[in-house]
Formats: C-alpha cells, structure tokens, sequence
C-alpha cells in the first residue's frame, strides 16, 4: 500500500488558516470573539512554555512550543491586519528594519569594529536609546513583566547611570538590614509594614542575583521546580507507607525532605 507524504507547510499556510479561523462568516466562533485582551494572557503563557522546553532540554517539545508562540504573532497581526492598522507582513518589514538599524557594525558604512559580544550589547544599547526618546533612564520597561524580572530590569538600568552598589558586600549588608526591618515590623504589629519590607527584601535578594550574574527569574523558576521533585518524592514514600501526607508531623516530612535532597531530586 503506498504511504502518501504528509503536506509540506509554509507561513503563508499559517496565514491563510488564521484568516480563515477569524472569517466572519465561516470562522469558528471562539476565534472570531477573540481581542488583543484576551488573547494576551495565551502569549504570555506560550512564551514561558518556550522557556520550560528549553530549560527542559526537550527539543522536540520546543519545536512545538515555537510553534504555538509563533500562532500568537500571527493572531494578533490579524486582528490589527482586520482593524486596519498593520499585517504580519508589516510587523516582519519594521523588525527586519530594527534588527538592521541597531547592527550598524554589520549593516551600515560603519567603520567600527564590534568583536564581543560586550560590544555587540553596547551598539544595541546605543541605537536603542537614539530611537526612543525617553525621558527617565526606566522608560521602556514593559509593565506586566514578572515581578523579578521588572526589579532586575529597574536595577541594571540605573546601574548605567551608576546609581548602584560598588560590589556585593554592600548589598549582603542592605538584604540584612530589610530582615531585621521585618522583624521589627513583626514585633510591632505592623501587617501593611511587613508587606512592605518583605518587599524590600525581595528587592534587595534581586540585587544580589544581578551582582552575581545569577538570572533571579530563572533562579527561582529552578527552585520551584526542584521543590516540586521532592515534595513528589515526599508523596510518593508516604504513600508506599500506605498513608495519608495530613497524618505525617513535619519532623517525618523533614526528614523525607533530607531522603530526596540525599537522593538528587
């Protein structure tokens, strides 16, 4: 029996079905509802999504993770495309455009010479800056970005105007200082004021991740997913023991704990 070869598909396919999902006529009806607000939420979880394969190390799973953030391009260049403000074609012609504008060293008669990637960093910074106006040093930074990634991102920003600690004792010395500013705000009773200085601590811990070179999103990201791993394995024992996780004192899911640490996960 011969095997018929799976189609081959290209973007322009992907266009076409995206217009066809959001046709008003014979589209389906949840694609055709769908706004840049709500479909938001979806980008941003592909994205992160992206992130899990590869932090994962799947490749498999990151081809198709590419894929599903690349439906989200297109689907708001659709709805732009149909409010008539820009089209996926457009949205490629003003990237292809930056990408170019802010490589002078590669694109443009330039006769500087960029062999780092420091360099390369720096060139971007600068076109960067020429193209936007700004009028505070921490303009530019998106709004709803994870909580760490903004406090790193404010950080390294004012570090450009040197508005940042010399070297990492100092900000050892500032995450100490937010710790005993909670405990005060304990003893006093003071709830709005723990909030705050909980706050400050983070802020400060963010601080010490950028001194280090340590990304603190991806940090934390890391641990959760080894707590996840070892409170598996701390699930997994009780249940060989044939009981529940509410009948166990913390002393014996400590102690588990300790077994999953031992034990790599």
């Amino acid at each position: 029996m011969p095997v018929t070869p799976s189609p081959t598909y290209t973007l322009d396919d992907l266009l076409a079905i995206m217009a066809r999902l959001r046709d008003p006529e014979i589209g389906c009806p949840w694609d055709r509802q769908q706004t840049f607000h709500t479909i938001a939420p979806y980008t941003i979880e592909e994205a992160y999504e992206v992130v899990d394969a590869i932090e994962q190390g799947n490749l498999e799973h990151l081809q198709e993770e590419l894929g599903d953030l690349l439906y989200q391009v297109v689907y708001h260049a659709r709805i732009a495309e149909e409010q008539g403000r820009f089209d996926f074609a457009g949205v490629v012609q003003a990237f292809v455009e930056k990408l170019v504008r802010r490589h002078p060293h590669l694109f443009a008669q330039s006769e500087a010479t960029v062999t780092t990637s420091e360099g390369a960093f720096s060139v971007w910074q600068a076109m960067k800056a020429k193209e936007k106006l700004q009028s505070s040093v921490l303009d530019g930074i998106a709004g709803n970005l994870p909580a760490l990634v903004t406090a790193q991102k404010l950080q390294a920003r004012a570090a450009r105007v040197n508005f940042d600690w010399p070297d990492v004792r100092p900000v050892l010395a500032k995450i100490r200082e937010e710790l005993d500013e909670i405990e005060q705000a304990l003893f006093d009773g003071d709830k709005d004021g723990v909030r705050d200085e909980v706050g400050d601590f983070l802020f400060a811990a963010v601080n010490l991740a950028r001194h280090l070179e340590v990304d603190a999103e991806q940090s934390v990201r890391q641990c959760n997913n080894k707590f996840r791993r070892r409170f598996a394995y701390i699930e997994q024992e009780i249940a060989n023991q044939g009981k529940n996780i509410t009948e166990c004192s913390l002393a014996e899911l400590d102690r588990l704990w300790d077994e999953a640490k031992l034990a790599g996960y």
